[in-house]
């Protein structure tokens, strides 16, 4: 059996132009994607948010992965340029698979994340988020 879901499209094309968008850099840990995203919506009134994925984000950053670095950069430009999204977001998380670091570690990193996003010039705001052991967001400052 084959089930489709559509979502709700919108009626005027024009009011999906004015949508808000903000663009979230953060880990491929599905306990983390709907958390980070619904803080983003309420915390700064946009309506969607692009996600941009990779394991152990903030670890890839900080350590300064060219390579990645330069996709996770093409991608954030691709939001910025499609969504005009003016928020970045880079965050780590308790329990990453990917980065199994302290949290002083992560927050040393998400600081250095900040900074490389910052680096790049793109006009946007860029804010560290934290995910703790009880799955709390905490902000992180540079």
């Amino acid at each position: 059996m084959l089930y489709i879901y559509k979502l709700k499209k919108e009626n005027n094309q024009s009011k999906m132009s004015l949508s808000k968008f903000a663009t979230s850099i953060n880990c491929i840990d599905g306990r983390i994607q709907l958390l980070i995203s619904n803080w983003i919506k309420q915390k700064y009134s946009v309506d969607y948010v692009d996600v941009i994925t990779h394991p152990g984000s903030d670890k890839v950053m900080a350590e300064k992965n060219i390579d990645r670095i330069a996709e996770i950069k093409s991608k954030v430009v691709i939001s910025i340029n499609a969504h005009n999204s003016k928020l970045v977001v880079v965050s780590g998380h308790h329990d990453c698979a990917a980065n199994l670091s302290t949290k002083d570690i992560h927050v040393i990193q998400i600081r250095k994340s900040i900074n490389i996003v910052k680096s790049w010039r793109l006009q946007v705001s860029v804010v560290g988020l934290w995910i703790n052991d009880q799955w709390e967001i905490e902000q992180v400052q540079e």
